[in-house]
C-alpha cells in the first residue's frame, strides 16, 4: 500500500496535532509482522492520509469504500429487549469496552502527559455526575493497589499495558498516567 508514489505524496504532510507519515507507519516498520501496521494518530490523520489509510480499510473490511456509509443505528426498544439465551446454551460472556478518544485531543501515539492528565480529569469528572444505574466507579491506574489491581483483573475489568505494536506506535507513552 505505501508504493514510492504515496510516499512522496504523504511525507511531508502533517496533521493540525503535528501527525505524520512516520506517526502512522511506525508500528509496521518496527514489526514486520504486523496484520495492518498503520495507526491512526489522530481523528485528522485518516483524511490527510487517505491516501494509505482509504484502500487499507476497503480491503481490511471486504470492499467497504470511503464513498459507503454505515447504516443507521437502530438497537431497538430497550424496554421490550428480552434475554437472548434464556437457556444459557450460547452466550458465555460479554465485553463491552469504553475507550476514550475526546473531541480537541489526538490518539494516544500523539497525546503528550498533559494531555492525558486532562482527559482522565474529564473523563472522571463527568462519570462522577452519573447516578442510578448508570452509577459506577472510577478506578484510575495511577495509585491502584496492587490488590484492587488484581481484583479488577480477576473480573475482567482491567488489562495489562499494550503489546508490542501499540508499543511501536507510541500508544503506551507516558504509562499508566491518565489511564
Amino acid at each position: 500500500y505505501l508504493s514510492k508514489e504515496v510516499f512522496d505524496q504523504l511525507k511531508t504532510r502533517k496533521t493540525s496535532f503535528g501527525s505524520s507519515l512516520l506517526d502512522v507507519v511506525q508500528s509496521g516498520v518496527e514489526n514486520l509482522d504486523s496484520g495492518v501496521g498503520i495507526y491512526a494518530p489522530d481523528a485528522e490523520a485518516y483524511t490527510v492520509f487517505a491516501d494509505l489509510f482509504d484502500p487499507i480499510i476497503e480491503d481490511y473490511h471486504g470492499g467497504f469504500k470511503k464513498t459507503d456509509k454505515h447504516p443507521p443505528k437502530d438497537f431497538g426498544d430497550v424496554d421490550t429487549l428480552g434475554n437472548l439465551d434464556p437457556a444459557s446454551e450460547f452466550i458465555v460472556s460479554t465485553r463491552v469496552r469504553c475507550g476514550r478518544s475526546l473531541e480537541g485531543y489526538p490518539f494516544n501515539p500523539c497525546l503528550t502527559e498533559a494531555q492525558y492528565k486532562e482527559m482522565e480529569e474529564k473523563v472522571s469528572s463527568t462519570l462522577s455526575g452519573l447516578e442510578a444505574e448508570l452509577k459506577g466507579t472510577f478506578y484510575p491506574l495511577t495509585g491502584m493497589s496492587k490488590d484492587v489491581q488484581q481484583k479488577l483483573i480477576d473480573d475482567h475489568f482491567l488489562f495489562k499495558e499494550g503489546d508490542r505494536f501499540l508499543q511501536a506506535a507510541n500508544a503506551c507513552r507516558f504509562w499508566p498516567t491518565g489511564r
